[in-house]
């Protein structure tokens, strides 16, 4: 038995006798992988079961061969093979090769509904790449720490058993087993980074250090080390932090000296899988936390953003603008709904006979009863105002929207983001908060009923 089939006879005698899904492309690393796998199965050394994906990223003229190609050689070891077919597009401050990665990650992920093994042919000299790129970056011991041999992915474990296994090894295999490969031709231009270390830089470096990738190798598990011992601490300290899934209290962050302050921010972010800032946005939120007290900092980075509110720091979404958003609402007997801008969901309006409960609130499920207009009264849904004195269904007496919403502890983001129900210039009903006592329905009026389905 070679290196190659003990590496993998090993890895797996360790782990769980879950479905192994295979992550292949065609190129030599996945096909020896699959072809040794498939070996094993056979000869009964392992009992996992072997399914296939291929992803046809799109981006190549010679994709559909390659997706023929895949299907041939599963049909030869006859293994099962599923195809995912996509049309990337370049995502704002992503290069298309980490779109293309992404993207392949969830097809590997969507593979199976169960719990399962994703293994991919990453290798020795992967791993080297990986590190140099990070270096390039001027990334933190995270980056550096490159590939590990097993991580998380959604409900799966990804992971790489030949990461100690040079490319020659796996070439070395493919010839001697006379197995027929794919090359991208992508993979020769040197315009990406990733190749000009290929095919300049670590062969210069091997050439002068013929040891260098086993050396690199032992780095990154340093870092890999460091990297979790840097967790151990993270984890200490945001347990001192947070108050919510995605609230942190700034009292307790301030308490943090800088270096544990960055430590905690960037393991709250990686918790909730944010693209990690860089220094100088930490340094950034360090200082927008101490700013005066009458004031609501933001902080964006790439799709999202840290607020101040309240002594608390939260994270949420990029919200766009929809203060002058409005929509005008046609009641149908049959009952009528209306999308809401930015991912906030939509409103069902329904004619009731019964008052039921005035206002009530469920997890995703926001419903109250009103009055229903008068004849000719328009109805509209808006995101602004014009801070209007209203007198809400808990309160004695009148008071300014601004005030009531200030009164309610609603962060000042989330105020630009309540659907306003008007019946024609009047104010009625602040959905999730209040419905004006003017509104509230009586046994004998005419009622409708308003349920705020919000997105999950």
């Amino acid at each position: 038995m070679n290196i190659i089939e003990t590496r993998l006879l090993t890895f797996f005698s360790k782990l769980a006798n879950q479905t192994i899904i295979v992550a292949y492309s065609g190129g030599v690393d996945s096909q020896v992988l699959l072809a040794a796998l498939s070996k094993l199965k056979q000869q009964k050394k392992l009992s996992n079961t072997i399914k296939v994906c291929h992803v046809n990223h799109g981006l190549s003229a010679n994709a559909k061969n390659w997706q023929d190609f895949a299907t041939q050689q599963c049909r030869q070891f006859s293994l099962p093979l599923t195809i995912h077919q996509l049309a990337l597009k370049k995502l704002p401050q992503q290069s298309l090769e980490a779109t293309a990665r992404d993207a392949r990650y969830l097809c590997l992920v969507e593979s199976s509904p169960e719990p399962a093994f994703i293994v991919t042919g990453h290798h020795l000299n992967d791993q080297a790449e990986t590190f140099l790129l990070a270096l390039k970056r001027g990334a933190g011991l995270k980056g550096l720490s490159a590939m590990s041999a097993q991580t998380q992915l959604a409900q799966h474990t990804l992971l790489r058993p030949l990461l100690n296994i040079s490319r020659e090894d796996i070439v070395d295999y493919a010839e001697q087993h006379a197995l027929s490969w794919i090359e991208d031709e992508s993979n020769q231009d040197q315009v990406f980074d990733r190749n000009f270390l290929r095919h300049t830089v670590i062969p210069e470096l091997t050439a002068r250090w013929p040891s260098f990738n086993n050396t690199l190798s032992r780095s990154v598990s340093h870092c890999q080390d460091a990297q979790l011992l840097l967790n151990e601490v993270a984890e200490e300290d945001f347990s001192k932090v947070i108050l919510a899934e995605k609230v942190l209290s700034i009292p307790a962050l301030l308490n943090l000296t800088a270096l544990r302050f960055n430590n905690v921010i960037r393991y709250f972010l990686a918790i909730h899988d944010k693209l990690m800032p860089s220094s100088a946005q930490l340094a950034q939120i360090s200082q927008q936390i101490s700013a005066e007290n009458d004031k609501n900092p933001c902080v964006k980075i790439n799709d999202y953003c840290l607020r101040r509110y309240q002594q608390q720091l939260y994270l949420t979404e990029d919200f766009a603008n929809i203060s002058a958003w409005q929509q005008q609402v046609v009641i149908a007997p049959e009952g009528t709904h209306i999308e809401l801008p930015d991912g906030l969901g939509r409103i069902q309006f329904d004619v009731i006979d019964s008052a039921n409960d005035m206002v009530s609130n469920e997890f995703g499920r926001k419903e109250v009863g009103i009055i229903a207009p008068k004849a000719g009264q328009i109805v509209t849904i808006r995101f602004s105002h014009n801070n209007p004195k209203c007198l809400p269904h808990f309160r004695d007496k009148s008071r300014a929207l601004k005030k009531v919403l200030q009164e309610a502890k609603i962060p000042t983001w989330q105020r630009q983001r309540i659907p306003f129900i008007y019946y024609d210039e009047t104010l009625v009903a602040a959905l999730g908060l209040f419905v004006c006592k003017s509104h509230l329905p009586q046994q004998d009026s005419s009622k409708l009923k308003l349920v705020w389905l919000e997105n999950k």
